[in-house]
This record gives structure tokens, C-alpha cells and sequence, in this order.
């Protein structure tokens, strides 16, 4: 089941810190709702949307290079950096998108080690 409430702010034992920072670790954002930190709310929503952009401009991607493959293949013959240029443009949306996932899971990684640290020490 699915939950996105915010979780209520209160201090977590180790454990359920520790399935907070693997939830993060798992889907950006998921920890940290879970910690009761509304900045999992954000870091859920870039995640999405850098992972549908890399889907759907891979995607798109794949079906350009496909299509293109004989011309690329004498451009790369002919002008190497214009091939590459052309490669660049084809996947600069789905590289976009994945550099977004990538901010996500950094943040999240983040997030997960404030949360860890601010747990108490005894329990």
C-alpha cells in the first residue's frame, strides 16, 4: 500500500531510522515522508519527473538513433565532431532527466544521513 502522508515529527529509534534512509535510498523522497519531513514531498517530485524524462526521451532517443544509425555512422567517417554533435542533441532531454534523478537521490542522501544523526543516541 501506498502512503504519501507526512509522517509526524518525532524521534525515531534506530531501526526506523535505518528504513527511512533505505526508503530513501530506494525512492528519493519515500524516507523522508516517512521521517516527517516535508521536503520528501520535493524530493519525490523531481525524482518523477527526471525518471519520466529519461524513460520518454530515451525512448525517443532510441527511435532517432535507429532511424539515423547509416547517416551517423558515415558522419562519424566523414566529421566525427558533427556526429558527435548530433548524438548530443538526440540525448541532451534523456541526460537532462537523469541529471535530475541523480539531484533526487543526492538530496535524498542527504536527507537520510540528517535524519540518521538527529535520531537519539540511547534508546
Amino acid at each position: 500500500k501506498l502512503n504519501l502522508t507526512l509522517g509526524t515529527p518525532r524521534p525515531l529509534s534506530r531501526a526506523e531510522a535505518w528504513g527511512c534512509v533505505t526508503a530513501n535510498l530506494a525512492v528519493p523522497g519515500s524516507g523522508s515522508l516517512a521521517a516527517g519531513r516535508s521536503v520528501g514531498y520535493f524530493q519525490m517530485a523531481l525524482t518523477l519527473i527526471g525518471f519520466i524524462m529519461t524513460v520518454v526521451c530515451g525512448a525517443g532517443f532510441f527511435h532517432w538513433y535507429f532511424a539515423n544509425a547509416k547517416q551517423l555512422s558515415q558522419l562519424q567517417q566523414d566529421a566525427p565532431e558533427e556526429a558527435l554533435l548530433a548524438l548530443w542533441h538526440g540525448m541532451r532531454w534523456a541526460m537532462a532527466g537523469f541529471a535530475i534523478f541523480i539531484f533526487a537521490l543526492a538530496w535524498a542522501a542527504i536527507t537520510s544521513f540528517q535524519i540518521f544523526q538527529a535520531r537519539p543516541r540511547r534508546e
